[in-house]
């Protein structure tokens, strides 16, 4: 970048005024000098700078890594658990409430950061009355950002290529707030260099891990060479767990399909010819679109008992079966997808919600079966994490891809597709869509 010129001196000025009169010009007073050498030369050099700066290629997925706390508890004995550890057997009605629910949302085991450990070591988790934000906050301060890190370091892994060479970090969580930010933590714990810049995210809730991409998409074609690793991360059992409540409507559903998790994407705009590093999607464009008037729909506060949150779960489903053909309609309107073979002529990363959610979809986009796959496969084997959930669902759908490349076949034919979307759906009520493209 050009630097601005000192203003002349007085040699200066006199050798100027000399070269005039032996030119035959009448002496006249010095003009500024331009910055970058003549007139617009600062223009022309911002213009030149910009160009410098923009990436040769479009951002590209590069790497996918997931990771869980190691937590485990199968679908079928969450209820027995839940109520002996929150001292709760006595509660019959809502314990047979629980297990029938548990049985009917479609999901075999979920991974939490809360552990009985921690429930004797902070009673005051269970008591809704009693302020337990402080133990929260520590809990997540201390097991997050190594959560975080292991899925970043499974994706660095996926990559190929080291750790140092990122940078640019974006993170994204629904818990924790802290200052630093687990970015701090993250970036010291994968070592990345300490020019590396990071971006934080804080309480998109199930639109984390889309939100993350789409900043991380931005940064690795506004940033030449720029090399993005997005991470989002959520432990919403350390936030939120306690007994249960007999007035809270949710509570049963909530315990049921929640659970803890990471992921990350590293994300490049001009990716190496080498063998290690492979680009699988195109990330094309990232739309987001709010629905007006459904703010109250889901809803968080962060107070003295943690997060609370409110789900007007019977609402939502009929939500997107009401609004997700359209808000994808014009997500895609640009590149003209909608036309030939329709929504099913596409692959889907889609966040799955619950089952319901992901049967409006069916339904409302006339999709066929096995379309929605990974997701459902996700939701079965992990449940609800929040924000990283469709990271695991991308995750799914490369490994699928992978093994149609390696072995020639596929398992249900949805990753032949060339063009697909990855949508999260979250508070707002907020749709984040972003077109994917197979890479070569």
């Amino acid at each position: 970048m050009s630097q601005q010129a000192s203003p002349p001196t007085a040699a200066q000025r006199s050798s100027s005024d000399n070269g005039n009169a032996s030119l035959g010009a009448a002496a006249a007073p010095a003009s500024p000098v331009a910055i970058g050498g003549g007139p617009n030369g600062s223009e022309l050099q911002a213009d030149k700078l910009r160009r410098e700066q923009r990436a040769d290629g479009p951002a590209c997925v590069l790497g996918v890594g997931t990771a869980n706390p190691a937590n485990c508890i199968p679908q079928e004995e969450y209820a027995d658990w839940y109520f002996r550890v929150t001292n709760s057997d006595h509660l019959t009605e809502l314990k047979a409430k629980m297990k029938k629910t548990c049985e009917q949302v479609g999901i075999k085991k979920r991974y939490f950061q809360v552990t009985e450990d921690l429930l004797r070591a902070h009673p005051e988790l269970l008591d809704t009355t009693l302020p337990s934000i402080d133990a929260r906050l520590q809990s997540v301060a201390a097991s997050l950002p190594e959560l975080a890190a292991t899925a970043a370091r499974n994706a660095i892994a996926d990559w190929g290529r080291p750790a140092d060479e990122i940078t640019h970090l974006v993170v994204s969580t629904s818990t924790g707030a802290q200052i630093p930010g687990v970015d701090v933590r993250v970036a010291s714990l994968l070592g990345l260099r300490p020019t590396v810049r990071r971006t934080m995210l804080y309480y998109q809730a199930c639109t984390g891990g889309a939100a993350a991409l789409r900043v991380a998409k931005d940064a690795a074609e506004n940033n030449h060479g720029a090399l993005v690793l997005a991470v989002c991360a959520d432990a919403l059992s350390a936030m939120a767990f306690h007994a249960p409540n007999a007035s809270a409507d949710e509570g049963a559903f909530a315990h049921a399909m929640f659970g803890d998790g990471a992921g990350a994407i590293v994300v490049g705009a001009d990716p190496r010819a080498v063998e290690s590093e492979r680009a699988v999607f195109e990330i094309v464009s990232a739309s987001q679109a709010t629905i007006p008037g459904t703010e109250r729909l889901v809803t968080g506060d962060l107070g003295a008992a943690g997060l609370g949150y409110s789900l007007a779960a019977p609402e939502v489903p009929a939500l997107v079966a009401d609004n997700i053909e359209r808000v994808l309609a014009d997500a895609v309107a640009p590149l003209g997808l909608a036309s030939g073979g329709g929504w099913n002529g596409l692959f889907w990363v889609v966040h799955p919600g619950s089952h319901q959610i992901m049967d409006s979809y069916d339904k409302v986009l006339r999709l066929e079966p096995g379309k929605l796959a990974a997701s459902r496969r996700v939701l079965c084997e992990y449940g609800n994490m929040i924000g990283p959930t469709v990271i695991f669902v991308l995750d799914e759908v490369v490994r699928r891809r992978r093994l149609r490349m390696d072995l020639d076949g596929g398992e249900d034919g949805e990753e032949e597709c060339e063009w697909g979307l990855l949508v999260g759906l979250g508070p707002g009520f907020t749709a984040e869509v972003i077109v994917l493209r197979a890479c070569k």
